[in-house]
């Protein structure tokens, strides 16, 4: 018996492109020492004070069905940090708890299109948009970027590929190129999406990790909360990836809809974790800024050690914990470039090629 076409074409590209990542996995596994910056995972681990809550909130009981939109108070911490950064009225109606922001960002891309419709998203991207979009039944649309305008996506390819898609997914600060979008590009991204009658999808996770410039979420944009969906999670504020608390930001019919579709999907998330999520947005910016410090100083670290390598090019990287960094002045393809690094140095990064192709 065979699988549905959905899920045989959920990851019908190039496996290959992971091959690094597997590679190192398992390598690591067998007790090899290497430096691996393959993937999106904070080496502080979750802050103890984050763990204590989550453990006192479940020996006390609450390791039951939690409501499936959410607990109340966290979605209210939600809907209230939201407002304090967009200035947009934001209330707990207008928010969705979801397991991850991986869970959101299904959610969003499955309320905003039919099976068949078009799904616009950027290139470079994150690993999983593209599978993500085929896993819902619809067409995956890459809205090519280029490295000359720093990974920000400029008008006319917007406008080219909007004929007939019904939504385009955005991320800034932006995984894999560290792009923070300038307020001029949210505009036109804005006006493109009203002229072309689009839902916006706007992958936020980054937005406590911002280097240069200003983060700017578009949902704070005239007439733009109605037709924007956010996407938020706890993994990179504040190092909670394992724990997977996320949630959805939209207009209130959409996040009814969306509590149905989570009734019949994920059920929920733990509400000893959604506590210590609750316990961990209280601790306001001090907390948030303790996570991203890091990142912050190790992209100062990285750019002055490139600056010894001229024929090295790069973006400098406005947000976000990735560099992108130009290798073709070497001769070699991204994915030759890893693998020595890996096999000489015992350092494992990921080809350009994993993330489209930009």
């Amino acid at each position: 018996m065979d699988l549905s076409r959905r899920i045989r074409s959920i990851n019908n590209e190039n496996p290959s492109d992971w091959e690094i990542h597997y590679i190192t996995k398992k390598l690591v596994a067998n007790g090899a020492s290497i430096v691996d910056l393959t993937i999106g995972e904070h080496d502080i681990g979750t802050d103890s004070s984050i763990l204590e809550a989550m453990y006192t909130s479940a020996i006390s009981g609450n390791t039951g069905y939690a409501p499936i939109p959410g607990q109340l108070e966290l979605r209210k911490a939600i809907a209230k940090r939201v407002e304090e950064q967009t200035k947009v009225e934001t209330t707990y109606r207008n928010i969705l708890v979801t397991p991850g922001g991986q869970a959101a960002l299904f959610a969003t891309l499955a309320a905003t299109a039919d099976e068949g419709d078009k799904a616009l998203y950027l290139d470079p991207f994150y690993a999983t948009y593209p599978g993500t979009i085929k896993a819902l039944g619809l067409i995956p649309v890459p809205v090519l970027t280029q490295s000359y305008f720093g990974f920000e996506p400029q008008k006319p390819e917007l406008v080219n590929s909007a004929y007939g898609a019904k939504s385009l997914l955005i991320n800034s600060p932006n995984n894999p190129t560290g792009a923070v979008y300038s307020s001029e590009t949210i505009h036109t991204i804005a006006n493109v999406c009203k002229e072309n009658d689009l839902w916006l999808i706007s992958d936020e996770v980054y937005n406590t990790q911002v280097w240069q410039g200003k983060h700017i979420s578009p949902r704070s944009l005239p007439r733009m909360a109605e037709r924007t969906l956010v996407v938020g999670s706890m993994s990179k504020s504040h190092a909670m990836t394992g724990s997977r608390i996320g949630w959805v930001i939209g207009p209130e019919e959409v996040v009814s809809g969306l509590t149905e579709l989570a009734t019949r999907t994920t059920y929920g998330v733990a509400g000893y974790i959604q506590d210590a999520a609750l316990f961990a947005i209280n601790q306001g910016e001090i907390l948030e800024k303790k996570v991203s410090a890091p990142f912050e100083r190790r992209k100062g670290i990285a750019t002055k050690v490139l600056s010894n390598f001229p024929s090295l090019k790069y973006v400098v990287p406005k947000g976000g914990m990735y560099l992108m960094i130009d290798i073709r002045n070497t001769g070699l393809s991204g994915k030759d470039f890893a693998n020595q690094l890996l096999y000489k140095h015992s350092i494992a990064v990921m080809p350009g090629e994993s993330f489209g192709k930009s």
